[in-house]
Order: structure tokens, then sequence, then C-alpha cells
């Protein structure tokens, strides 16, 4: 299955607008993110958080380079304690700010990491910066009924996420099929 999506989602992100109008394409691909140790005050999925989201950032394209990249996080985000020290292997910063759950001070991020809020509060954060080069990643929605891009899912031992397909190819922003990488634990 894992060989399927990899050969067709260049395909897939390329139709989906068309072929896909009106409904959400998802791909689940389970991240093999171990646990590992957390320090004090972090969850126990915080270290695979941040290496998730450190990755899927690296395989995102912006329309025009971006230094430093901001992450935002809006809402009380029980796994994001590691995100406000990653550096991306391409010596680019990444700036942690925080923001209302409401969408003040969202202008200007890069990615937004939707924290624990209601899907309703949710979806208004994605529909706020939908085709406006945002790269969204929701911490607790695994049905994807956030419509963000990325959608993480805890397991007992690992991590997984959904890439709903058409959110990616209504964002403006280019993200590389090598990120199903990540799902297969080679980052």
């Amino acid at each position: 299955m894992r060989r399927f999506s990899l050969l067709a989602l260049p395909l897939l992100v390329a139709t989906a607008p068309s072929a896909m109008a009106g409904h959400t394409l998802s791909l689940l691909a389970m991240a093999d993110m171990p646990l590992g140790g957390s320090a004090a005050g972090d969850s126990r999925y915080a270290g695979a958080v941040a290496r998730t989201v450190r990755a899927v950032i690296e395989y995102t394209r912006w329309p025009s380079p971006i230094d430093p990249v901001v992450l935002c996080i809006a809402g009380p985000a029980q796994h994001a304690a590691q995100l406000a020290s990653l550096r991306l292997s391409d010596g680019r910063r990444v700036e942690r700010r925080n923001v209302a759950a409401s969408g003040a001070g969202i202008g200007g991020c890069h990615v937004l990491y939707l924290g624990q809020m209601p899907v309703g509060q949710q979806r208004a954060l994605t529909g706020a910066v939908r085709g406006r080069g945002v790269l969204t990643i929701a911490e607790a929605d695994p049905g994807n009924t956030s419509e963000a891009m990325f959608t993480l899912t805890y397991k007992p031992d690992s991590l997984s996420f959904r890439l709903n397909i058409d959110a990616v190819s209504r964002s403006g922003l280019k993200v590389d099929p090598r990120v199903l990488r990540v799902a297969q634990g080679g980052l």
C-alpha cells in the first residue's frame, strides 16, 4: 500500500483539484517515529511530533524562499513542547510563535500548528489561510475533519499522520512526495 501511495502521490496532487472537487482525499501514513524519552514537562509524543513537523517543513516548498520559517501554534497544544527548538537541515531557523485560537495574529505565519480545540475552530483557521501559502498541521484531529494538510494521530508506541491531498493542492505550496519517507521511518 505504501508503494502505491508513494508512486501515486504526484498524480494525485496534480489531479486533486479537478478530479476530486468537493471531496477530501487523505492518505494514511504510518510514521515509525519512536517516542523515546522526554524532558520534564514534555508529553510522551513531543519528540516524535517535533521530528515529524521538522520533516514535513523540510519537504514543503513555498513560492519564495523563507528564513526564518514562522511556526505558529494556535490554541493549547499538548505535544508541541519541543517545537521551539527546531532547526532545518539546510540551516534555516524555525521561529515559534503562539497565536490566538480565534485566528488573531496568524498573519505572517508560514506553518500553522492547530492545538487542542474544537473542529469548528480548526476549520475556521484552515479556511482563513487556504490559498495563502501556509502549511497546516492539526495535533488533535484523527478524522481529518479540520481540513488541515497534515493531521497527527497517536498510537501507543508511535506517531502517525494523515496527508490531505486536496488541502495541499489548494494551499499554494508544493509538498514533495518524498514526505512519505517520513512514514517509512526514513528522515
